[in-house]
């Protein structure tokens, strides 16, 4: 017997009216055992329960039947697929096979194409999908290698990093670490490429040249304001830390109950909470914000917990200054824990007369910093791969999915964000110099700072990049790919903490390119 060739055991009482149907799956490269009763098939699955790969069952058979004989067929094997082939059309004999876990259902009078389907989907699916998508990645991969040959633009790289993500998720599937590996390695070449266009490119942006795209400062305007005046309710909803792959993750889940549009923009630089997200409410660049709102703005010396303590009161001024004036400032919920979600969706009903209510998720950002200290997480988490999975997972049973699938039931428009993504940063550069401002390992401000400016953008006047300059000699640097600074007395320690940690504020796809949904109730 050929060593590749499927065995299908078939148990019917009248097997003898079904020879062209056996022939014909003998041509297609299966080896059919035949029997005429229930009985007959357990005594050969008992005999040797690796012997067969498929069970093709009729149900109604003399002396055991299909139901009882399927029932004692997954007791001995029971991951033994069994496809059920019957004359009734009865929902109660599908009811109690599915119920027995049958693995397939088909009615008499069957074909032998529906049988040959039926085996292939069971048994040789696996193959041929894998087949069919090393294919599908092969040419992928040779188009986007043409494609970052090319002049690219902000949303060329947009739809290539959408594309490289999707490829994220698929690639889960297959069982071809090569593939995997491969796909990595064309990710890292574009997060080379995409640090050079970064470069040539963001401060063109910030003058309006280039064909800039939106920014971090644009979203509120863009997305939020128009709604507003046409007397919609919208709920914004930013998560914060959230890569496009974990949003991929978490959309498969919100796609039962909403209508999804998706959108991109580019955070600003550095990708990290103080910069992204107050530019994200407050519609106006850091030093913008620095300069008008000096009441509002925290510099990243401050007391961590302050960075973003002012959040609804710059929404609340962007909207005036947008000609949207409210009594009292707009609903602002910062959601930092579980008993957090818990209270705010016992009191969800509260807010469905506020015609905009903000809700800032800090979830994702606390498991991204918990797992560089956290050796059960690292452990349960060790790649990308395996994080989006804890994200997804998290989400799932989380009550923030909850709250969403309460918004669901209401006549609203809900808005789903984040400020910035991270990256997984595998090599450390070091930085010299005065000790910096910031404590954020992809991106430093200090006087007389420097580093391999081969793993590092440096900005000798931060303000080319509208961000404030913290003192008269003030320098920035912001890490390209997936590098993270150290000082070189501490070098060793940081290397041992932060190798292989998710890290955000610097330059890289997964950082700057930002998903937005607009996600209206089904």
């Amino acid at each position: 017997m050929s060593g590749n060739r499927k065995r299908v055991l078939w148990a019917d009482d009248e097997i003898e009216f079904l020879r062209s149907h056996i022939m014909f799956l003998e041509t297609r490269g299966y080896n059919v055992t035949a029997v005429y009763s229930g009985h007959d098939a357990i005594h050969l699955i008992k005999e040797d329960p690796k012997a067969f790969d498929i069970v093709l069952l009729d149900e109604q058979m003399p002396g055991k039947d299909g139901l009882t004989t399927l029932e004692e067929i997954k007791e001995i094997v029971p991951d033994l697929p069994v496809v059920m082939v019957t004359k009734s059309e009865e929902e109660h004999v599908m009811d109690e096979a599915l119920g027995k876990k049958i693995d397939g259902y088909l009615t008499k009078p069957v074909n032998p194409s529906q049988i040959l389907s039926v085996c292939k989907n069971l048994l040789d699916s696996k193959q041929i999908i894998s087949t069919q998508i090393t294919q599908k990645f092969v040419r992928n991969y040779s188009d986007t290698r043409l494609a970052m040959s090319a002049a690219m633009t902000a949303k060329d790289w947009m739809h290539l990093f959408e594309g490289l993500t999707k490829w994220d998720l698929e690639l889960e599937t297959v069982e071809d670490e090569g593939l995997r590996q491969a796909h990595a390695g064309q990710k890292s070449d574009c997060n080379t490429t995409f640090g050079d266009f970064i470069a040539e490119n963001y401060g063109q942006w910030l003058k309006g040249e280039n064909n800039p795209p939106l920014l971090s400062p644009n979203i509120v305007e863009t997305f939020l304001v128009p709604r507003l005046r046409d007397g919609k309710k919208v709920y914004f909803v930013v998560l914060d830390c959230m890569r496009l792959d974990q949003y991929c993750a978490i959309e498969r889940l919100l796609r039962k109950y909403f209508d999804i549009e998706r959108n991109f923009y580019y955070s600003i630089l550095p990708t990290s909470t103080p910069f992204a997200r107050n530019a994200l409410f407050a519609g106006k660049f850091p030093i913008e914000i620095a300069n008008e709102y000096p009441d509002l703005w925290k510099t990243p010396s401050d007391d961590e917990s302050s960075l973003n303590r002012f959040e609804r009161q710059l929404l609340a001024r962007k909207l005036k200054s947008c000609g949207l004036h409210y009594a009292d400032d707009p609903k602002y919920v910062k959601i930092l824990d579980a008993s957090d979600s818990k209270e705010f969706l016992k009191k969800i009903g509260s807010y469905e007369k506020d015609q905009l209510v903000s809700i800032v998720v800090n979830f994702v950002d606390m498991l991204t910093h918990s797992r560089s200290t956290s050796s059960i997480l690292q452990e349960i988490a060790p790649d990308e791969t395996a994080f989006r999975s804890l994200t997804q997972s998290w989400f799932q049973f989380s009550t923030i999915f909850s709250i969403l699938k309460e918004f669901a039931t209401q006549d609203c428009t809900v808005i789903l964000t984040t400020d910035h993504g991270s990256t997984l940063c595998t090599r450390g550069t070091e930085v010299y110099g005065s000790r910096e401002v910031s404590k954020n390992l992809r991106y430093k401000f200090g006087e007389n700072i420097t580093c391999d400016e081969r793993h590092a953008l440096f900005l000798s006047d931060p303000t080319v990049f509208k961000l404030p300059a913290f003192s008269l000699n003030s320098y920035c640097i912001i890490a390209r790919e997936n590098y993270y600074f150290v000082y070189p007395d501490k070098s060793e320690n940081h290397q041992r903490q932060y190798q292989n940690s998710f890290q955000h504020g610097g330059i890289s796809m997964e950082e700057i390119i930002i998903p937005l949904a607009i996600m209206k109730p089904k």
